[in-house]
C-alpha cells in the first residue's frame, strides 16, 4: 500500500504527463473538457446536452467565448451556468418533443420555446426552482442561442445548420421582478458599527487573511476578487505622500487603478505586509501576494479565493448578536421607540461595495468624482448603487458646491475644479462631516468626526469648510455664542479663570460674522431664478441631513461631538 503522499505526486506526474499532450484545439471536440489547456482548473462537462447538434454548438460558443472572459477564477463557472441552461433546454427538447427528441433542428419552432418556458414556470410553480434560477435559466439561453446565431452557426455545414429563426428567445420572455427595495443594499451606520465591534473575534475564529480581506472591503470599497488579488506592493505613495492602493479592476480588465486611502487602511495594508515577509522572507516581493493561500503554496504566489473568504466571512456574521435598530414609517420617517432586528442575510462581501458608495453618496460626493472612485466606465453604472431617492438630494449637493466656503469665506469651488483628478478624487475620500460644514483633518476623518485635535473649534481651523446649507446653523451658533457670552459676564458665581475658558473668543465671534456676511453677500449677488433654485437645493439638503456621515472604516466611536457651549447647563 503506497503512502498518500507518493500517490499524490504519482498522480500529478501522470496528469502532467496527459496534460503534455493536448492542446486546445485537441479538447475542443471532447464532451469533457480539462480546462487547464485554457489557462483554468478542473473541467467543463458538455454531457448533459443529450441532443448533438446542440451540443457541438455550445462547445463552438464555449471555446470563442472562453477567452472573453475576464477573471481567471470565474470563466469557468460562469461558462458552466450558461452550459447548466442550455442543458435545461435540451431537457425540454427531449420530453416534450417524443418523436424525435429535439435530434432534428430543422423541424423545431416557436412553439417548442413556449415549451421550454411553461416547462420553466412549472417548476418554479411546484417550487423546484426559485424566481432567480427560472430569470437566470431563461436570460442565459437567450444570451446564448443570439451569440450562437451572431456567429453563423446556423449556416449551411454548421451545426445549427437549418434552425428556423422563431427558435429564439426574445426579451419580453423574461419575466421581470421587482423588489422593494432594489438598490438598497447597503448597511446602515448602525451595523457597520456593530460589525467593527466584533471585528477581532475574525482573529479568534480565522487566520488573520481573513479579517484583513474584510477590514479592506469595509474601507475601500472594492470587489472581493480584487482584494484577494491584491499584490504585495500594492501600498504606493502620492506626490503629496499620501497612501494610494494599487489594485486590479479584474472585471473590467483594467489592470493598475489607483484609489486614494486613508492612512488607517494604509495601516492595515503594512502591518499584513510584515506578516507576509515573515512568513516568505527570501521570496521577491513582484512575486509575492498581500493575501496568500495557507496551504499548497510554498512561495506566496498563491492568492485566497474570494468565495472562500465569503463563506468564513457568512460564518462570522452568523455568530454575530443581533443588531436592533429604529423602525422607519411610510414616509420615511425614524421612529425611535419602536425597534426591529436587522436581517443580517443581508451582510455580505459585496454589500461594503454598495455601503461605500452610498457613503460617499451621502457626504454629498459628486457623480462624477463618484464614480471614480467606484472605477465604472459610466455613471449610469454608478447610480445603480445608491437608491434612487438620493437622487434629488445629490443634484441638490452639486449645486451647492458652487456656494462652498473656507474658514474665511473665501469661494473655494473654483480651486476643487481645478484640481488634478487624483486630488479631487481623495479630498473626496478624506473628508468627513462636522456640525456647520466639512471636516479634512486626517486624525479626524479616520475618527469619523469623533477626534478632533483642537476640541472642535472649526472656525479657526484650515480644514474645515462650509456651505450656503450650513447658514442657518451658523446664525444659530453665532446668536448661541453671543448670549453665552453675555450670561458668563453676568453675576455668575464661578472663578475667573474658569469664565475666561468657557467664554466665547472675540475673534471667533468675528470670523463667523465674517463668514456669515461673505456667504449673504455672494447669496445676493445671484440672480433671482438662482436664489430660487440654492433655496430649493438648501431645503432638500437640510432635510437629509440628519448625521454626520464618516468615512474609510466605521471605527467604533461617541457621537460626533457637538458645538454647544451657548446652550444652559
Amino acid at each position: 500500500m503506497l503512502p498518500q503522499a507518493v500517490k499524490i505526486v504519482c498522480s500529478n506526474v501522470v496528469n502532467e504527463i496527459r496534460r503534455s499532450r493536448i492542446t486546445p484545439e485537441t479538447e475542443r471536440h471532447k464532451d469533457i473538457w480539462d480546462v487547464s489547456v485554457f489557462g483554468l482548473t478542473g473541467t467543463i462537462r458538455f454531457d448533459a446536452i443529450s441532443q448533438p447538434w446542440l451540443r457541438d454548438a455550445v462547445k463552438v460558443w464555449a471555446y470563442n467565448d472562453l477567452p472573453r472572459r475576464r477573471g481567471s477564477l470565474h470563466s469557468k463557472d460562469s461558462i458552466r451556468l450558461e452550459i447548466r441552461s442550455m442543458a435545461a433546454l435540451s431537457d425540454s427538447l427531449r420530453i416534450q418533443r417524443p418523436g424525435d427528441r429535439g435530434l432534428s433542428p430543422g423541424l423545431l419552432s416557436r412553439s417548442d420555446i413556449a415549451g421550454f418556458m411553461n416547462r420553466m414556470a412549472f417548476q418554479h410553480a411546484s417550487g423546484a426552482v426559485t424566481t432567480g434560477a427560472r430569470i437566470a435559466t431563461l436570460g442565459s439561453v437567450r444570451r446564448v442561442l443570439t451569440r450562437m446565431r451572431s456567429m453563423g452557426l446556423t449556416r449551411p455545414g454548421g451545426p445549427m445548420a437549418g434552425l428556423p429563426s422563431d427558435f429564439a428567445l426574445n426579451e419580453e420572455d423574461i419575466p421581470t421582478t421587482t423588489r422593494a427595495d432594489p438598490l438598497g443594499r447597503d448597511l446602515p451606520a448602525e451595523v457597520m458599527r456593530h460589525l467593527c465591534a466584533h471585528l477581532h473575534t475574525l482573529d479568534e475564529m480565522f487566520v488573520p487573511e481573513v479579517r484583513v480581506a474584510v477590514e479592506l472591503s469595509m474601507d475601500t470599497g472594492r470587489r472581493p476578487d480584487e482584494i484577494c488579488h491584491l499584490r504585495f506592493d500594492c501600498l504606493e505613495r502620492d506626490g503629496n505622500g499620501k497612501p494610494v492602493l494599487i489594485y486590479d479592476n479584474i472585471k473590467a480588465n483594467r489592470l493598475g487603478r489607483r484609489l486614494p486611502i486613508t492612512e488607517s487602511t494604509a495601516e492595515v495594508i503594512v502591518r499584513q505586509q510584515q506578516r507576509v515577509r515573515k512568513l516568505y522572507p527570501d521570496e521577491p516581493a513582484s512575486s509575492l501576494k498581500l493575501l496568500p493561500r495557507t496551504t499548497k503554496n510554498p512561495f506566496g504566489t498563491k492568492c485566497v479565493r474570494d468565495n472562500w473568504v465569503a463563506r468564513l466571512h457568512r460564518v462570522w456574521v452568523s455568530t454575530l448578536p443581533e443588531v436592533m435598530l429604529p423602525t422607519i414609517d411610510e414616509i420615511g420617517r425614524v421612529e425611535p421607540a419602536t425597534l426591529r432586528p436587522f436581517d443580517m442575510a443581508k451582510v455580505f462581501l459585496y454589500a461594503y461595495r454598495h455601503t461605500y458608495c452610498q457613503r460617499h453618496a451621502d457626504a454629498g460626493v459628486g457623480i462624477d468624482v463618484l464614480a471614480e472612485l467606484m472605477d465604472h466606465r459610466s455613471t449610469g453604472t454608478t447610480q445603480g448603487y445608491y437608491r434612487v431617492g438620493e437622487e434629488r438630494r445629490r443634484n441638490a449637493v452639486d449645486r451647492l458646491t458652487t456656494m462652498h466656503f473656507d474658514r474665511h469665506g473665501t469661494k473655494i469651488w473654483h480651486e476643487a475644479k481645478a484640481l488634478l483628478d487624483s486630488e479631487h478624487v481623495r479630498r473626496a475620500v478624506g473628508q468627513v462631516a462636522v456640525p456647520y460644514g466639512t471636516c479634512s483633518e486626517p486624525s479626524n476623518v479616520a475618527a469619523g468626526g469623533g477626534d478632533c485635535p483642537i476640541r472642535c473649534r472649526c472656525i479657526g481651523c484650515a480644514h474645515f469648510a462650509t456651505d450656503v446649507s450650513y447658514l442657518p446653523d451658523l446664525e444659530a451658533y453665532l446668536a448661541d455664542l453671543l448670549r453665552s457670552r453675555e450670561r458668563l459676564r453676568s453675576a455668575l458665581d464661578a472663578d475667573d479663570w474658569a469664565k475666561t475658558e468657557a467664554t466665547p473668543s472675540d475673534q471667533e465671534i468675528t470670523r463667523i460674522r465674517h463668514l456669515i456676511s461673505r456667504i449673504n453677500a455672494e447669496t445676493d449677488a445671484l440672480s433671482a431664478d438662482e436664489q430660487a433654485q440654492i433655496e430649493q437645493a438648501v431645503t432638500l439638503v437640510r432635510k437629509a441631513r440628519n448625521r454626520a456621515v464618516g468615512l474609510g472604516i466605521p471605527r467604533l466611536r461617541s457621537e460626533a461631538p457637538r458645538l454647544d457651549r451657548g446652550i444652559d447647563a
